[in-house]
């Protein structure tokens, strides 16, 4: 049995974590694993190679992916998503595994309601926006990024008595804004998800420069496309000197953290044992357990925070 895995959208750290467990594990069950690279460009064009232990040898502790990844503008077009499937018959590839977020997984469904190419998914993305799913591979490693930098940057704004509007990724999606404003202590977190208040937020703050305050760290998620608007809020309503750090694609890089590289075996491992008598299933992450789902149900379902998580944030959005 022939085996391909492929990465799709945006990379994640623990891809490489994930390659390595699908090449050994696929070869101990007796499989034939290959590799697709580019993703869905390179299914389009043909990049198809077997798959050997040298290929995968001293990549667990790289970030990105060594099958690299793509998003393909040819994949909406029948004519392309047809070349691809006969690239996958021409291989004898008896199923695909697929590493992505969102937007991979809508267009693993068109595919598969096209040509019924067997499949098995698992979640990998930073934005950690997934539906009926708690976590993605890369997730983990993005928050530590996060962490370090808002550590490093706190040392400067309070240093200079500053306001640090941080930005973090995240599409539309604030899940990375709200866990690292909660997680490293910022004073505001404002996400496209939940509407916030800058007037609650002024009095608070001025209130509490007159206790003492001397700086703060404002997290904002990239999808609101405020952070300018917010640093220039910080001079003007608050009097405070500010400055923008916009975290960009290193919060996409990194080394993965152990727990990356720990749920990334795992999410293959179930994958693996579960394709011959339950396949074309996402593996998905909810309540600490491994959740096979329909990719329909996937793809027909919105993803939603935490409800424990935004309460937390409430006091950081100015909602009383």
């Amino acid at each position: 049995m022939k085996i391909a895995i492929l990465t799709s959208g945006g990379d994640s750290s623990g891809m490489n974590p994930a390659i390595k467990k699908f090449v050994e594990y696929s070869t101990e069950k007796g499989y034939e694993p290959y590799f697709i690279y580019d993703g869905l460009e390179g299914l389009i064009d043909g990049k198809i190679k077997k798959a050997e232990y040298k290929d995968v040898g001293g990549i667990i502790y790289r970030g990105g992916t060594i099958i690299r990844s793509s998003r393909s503008k040819r994949w909406f077009d029948k004519t392309f998503r047809k070349k691809a499937y006969e690239n996958l018959k021409k291989e004898k590839i008896d199923m695909l595994v697929i590493l992505g977020g969102d937007g991979s997984f809508r267009a693993l469904n068109v595919f598969y309601n096209e040509f019924k190419v067997p499949f098995m998914g698992i979640p990998a993305s930073i934005d950690n926006d997934l539906a009926l799913n708690e976590y993605m591979i890369g997730v983990d490693t993005a928050l530590n990024v996060i962490r370090c930098a808002i550590d490093d940057i706190r040392d400067t704004a309070s240093s200079f008595s500053r306001a640090f509007v941080i930005e973090t990724m995240g599409r539309e999606c604030g899940y990375l804004a709200l866990t690292s404003a909660i997680a490293n202590g910022a004073e505001m977190c404002l996400i496209p998800e939940v509407p916030y208040n800058l007037e609650n937020l002024k009095k608070r703050y001025l209130k509490e420069i007159k206790e003492g305050r001397t700086y703060f760290i404002a997290i904002v998620a990239e999808g609101l496309k405020i952070s300018n608007k917010i640093k220039e809020w910080f001079e003007e309503k608050i009097g405070f000197e500010s400055r923008i750090t916009i975290l960009g694609h290193i919060q996409r890089g990194g080394s993965p953290t152990v727990i990356e590289r720990l749920r990334a075996a795992e999410f293959i491992k179930v994958a693996m044992d579960n394709y011959e008598n339950n396949p074309n299933k996402i593996v998905t992450y909810y309540n600490e357990k491994f959740i096979l789902r329909d990719l329909e149900e996937i793809v027909n379902n919105k993803y939603e925070l935490n409800k424990e998580m935004l309460e937390l944030a409430k006091p950081l959005m100015g909602i009383e």
